[in-house]
C-alpha cells in the first residue's frame, strides 16, 4: 500500500471530503480478503493535521502503545492526542469521508483540505497551514539529516 502526491479537495457544508480514488484502492487493497475492515482507516489528530492509518497499521501501533509499562507525562499527552483523537473511517459510496467537527476544529479544515500522500499514510491538511509548514527556512538542513539517516537527497 503505497499513498503518493498532493490533492486539492473541497469540504462540503456538511463536512465531508471526496478521499482520492488511488487512497481508496490503497486501502481497500490493505485489509485481509473477506475483512469486514476491507477500505476502512483510522483518522487522527497529529501535527495540526488530520493522519490516516491503514487499519492494520493502526492496530500495530496500539499495541505498541499497550506495552509502554510506564509511561512518562509526555507519552501519556502524546497518547491522548493521537490514540484519543483517532476516528474510524469508511468512505461511502462516493467515496467521500465525513470529518467531524473536532477533527475540522483540531486542523482548521473548513472549506478547502489538502490531501498529500505519504507513502505509508495520508495526511489532510488546512492548505495554508501546509504551505507554511513547509517554509523555506524550516527545512535548512533537512539534506543532511536524511543524509545521516541513509537517505541521499541530493539536487
Amino acid at each position: 500500500m503505497v499513498f503518493r502526491g498532493r490533492f486539492s479537495r473541497s469540504i462540503d457544508p456538511k463536512g465531508r471530503l471526496l478521499l482520492p480514488q488511488e487512497f481508496r484502492d490503497a486501502m481497500a487493497a490493505s485489509a485481509p480478503a473477506g475483512s469486514s475492515e476491507a477500505g476502512s482507516f483510522m483518522l487522527t489528530t497529529y501535527d495540526g493535521a488530520l493522519v490516516a492509518f491503514s487499519w492494520n497499521d493502526w492496530v500495530e501501533l496500539e499495541e505498541k502503545f499497550m506495552r509502554i509499562p510506564n509511561p512518562s507525562p509526555r507519552v501519556r499527552a502524546f497518547r491522548r492526542l493521537v490514540i484519543g483523537g483517532a476516528e474510524k473511517h469508511t468512505p461511502d459510496a462516493h467515496g467521500r469521508i465525513l470529518l467531524s467537527p473536532d477533527h475540522r476544529a483540531y486542523a482548521a479544515l473548513e472549506r478547502e483540505a489538502t490531501v498529500l500522500g505519504l507513502v505509508d499514510r495520508f495526511e489532510i491538511w488546512n492548505p495554508a497551514k501546509l504551505k507554511a509548514s513547509m517554509e523555506p527556512d524550516d527545512l535548512e538542513g533537512v539534506t543532511e539529516e536524511l543524509s545521516a539517516s541513509g537517505i541521499d537527497f541530493s539536487l
